[in-house]
This record gives structure tokens, C-alpha cells and sequence, in this order.
């Protein structure tokens, strides 16, 4: 299949996704919605790792695909490093969206 732009009659070559540059994105989006909905780090940790709160007991694991996913593959739980890395290298002003809408 060749992909054309619509103004032109030149084929465009795929889009080539750099994956490492798509989880920092992600991770950096998670964060601010986090911060922009009013989540401390806490509540963030919490939502994607119960057990780093509450230890190995916690009733749930909320991301235990993506976890195991990403500790066979990476050797850690990837998503939540960058998360957490993006949440806490955002100034305080990133959560003023959450205290505009209150």
C-alpha cells in the first residue's frame, strides 16, 4: 500500500516511531492530566503500583500486564520510573488548570 499526501502526487514514506521518545511523551501527558486533575504523587504512585503504598498484600494491581510487560523487557516497571520523573520535574504551576476549575 503507498501512502500519497493529498497535495501531491509524491509518496510519503511511513511514519517511523521512536519508542523510546513516545514513552517519555506518554509519561510526561500522564503526569500533567495527573497534576491538572488534583492527584498528589502519592495518589499517582498508588494508581500505578498499589503495592509500592500499601506492599505486596494490596488487593489490586491496577497496570499488572503493562508491569510484567515491562520488567521481562526492561528489567523494571518502566512506566511508572517515568511517570513518576516527569511528575516530579513539573513545577507546582502545572496543577493550577485543577485550582482554575474549583
Amino acid at each position: 500500500m503507498k501512502i500519497f499526501n493529498l497535495n501531491t502526487t509524491v509518496p510519503l514514506a511511513p511514519y517511523r516511531c521512536d519508542e523510546a521518545w513516545r514513552a517519555w511523551l506518554r509519561a510526561h501527558l500522564d503526569a500533567w492530566y495527573a497534576r491538572a486533575n488534583g492527584l498528589t504523587r502519592d495518589e499517582l504512585r498508588y494508581n500505578l503500583a498499589p503495592a509500592d503504598l500499601h506492599g505486596p498484600d494490596s488487593p489490586g494491581e491496577t497496570f499488572r500486564v503493562l508491569k510484567e510487560n515491562e520488567t521481562a523487557k526492561f528489567g523494571e516497571y518502566r512506566t511508572r520510573r517515568l511517570v513518576l520523573e516527569a511528575r516530579d520535574a513539573q513545577k507546582p504551576e502545572a496543577s493550577a488548570l485543577h485550582a482554575m476549575t474549583r
